[in-house]
């Protein structure tokens, strides 16, 4: 490798795997360029990042199959919502039942993902996925229902949908807290970081809602949508107080950030 320059050596460092490394470590060790030895160690640092990384997301595996175990389960379904807090826009909730192989590689939390990241894995879920599904609720009838029962209605219609779609999960694993839903449900707190089929629902609970709020931004361009998501952002609440409420603002909650004496 001496007969190679030290950029040569980096490039052929950016892209080499754990064994390609372990070959190329070996002859260089001895290399005494300075470049050569930063190059080394930059790797070692990257292959590191990535094993930890490929541990982490099989982690979310092998965490939901040890629950499926304890509850003597052989099929099991993930579910999460997103939207649960904005002024306006819907409530989403998805639900996916993930096969044993192949795995997704890169699964997360969907509030750890950038867009594309999360737009790239909702691809590879809906190609690989046994069963999934994604259920709006309207701000319209979050105002009638309230939250709690906007969310219910969400999680069982997601469930009905997959049942549709011919299974029938032994376990039901949701994020966060117990709704009582169903004598199947498990609930797991901060899943979407721990399960992998409730971080797939997550993903795509997350990309359907951002997507709808896109087409809502060309609707009604004032409100600046495609930028927060119908959450409460200082710009979000400054559109409000200039043009009002939109028709897909979520009344109650609006009344509670803004005085009454706004809307009247």
């Amino acid at each position: 490798m001496y007969d190679r320059t030290v950029e040569e050596i980096k490039e052929k460092l950016q892209t080499v795997d754990e064994e390609a490394f372990t070959v190329l470590e070996r002859a260089l060790k001895s290399d005494t360029r300075k470049g050569v030895q930063k190059a080394l160690e930059a790797t070692r640092r990257r292959l590191g990042a990535e094993a930890a990384e490929s541990q982490r997301w099989q982690s979310l595996y092998e965490y939901e199959r040890r629950l499926a175990e304890k509850s003597n389960a052989a099929l099991w379904v993930g579910l999460d919502e997103a939207g649960r807090g904005p002024l306006a826009g819907p409530l989403a909730v998805g639900a996916v039942i993930l096969p044993p192989k192949p795995l997704i590689e890169g699964l997360n939390d969907s509030k750890q993902l950038s867009p594309q990241k999360r737009e790239d894995l909702a691809q590879q879920i809906k190609g690989k996925a046994m069963a999934w599904s994604v259920q709006l609720i309207d701000a319209s009838e979050i105002d009638r229902l309230g939250l709690g029962s906007a969310l219910r209605k969400a999680f069982l219609e997601a469930l009905e949908a997959i049942k549709t779609q011919g299974f029938e999960p032994d376990l039901v694993l949701l994020d966060g807290n117990a709704m009582h839903l169903d004598a199947r449900e498990r609930n797991v707190i901060k899943g979407d970081a721990l399960c992998a089929s409730i971080a797939a629902a997550s993903i795509l609970a997350k990309v359907t809602r951002d997507e709808v709020m896109m087409d809502y931004a060309k609707l009604y361009p004032e409100y600046g949508f495609d930028r927060h998501k119908g959450y409460a952002s200082a710009d979000h609440r400054e559109a409000i107080r200039r043009f009002g409420l939109s028709p897909i603002h979520r009344n109650s909650f609006c009344h509670q950030v803004f005085q009454e004496s706004l809307f009247d």
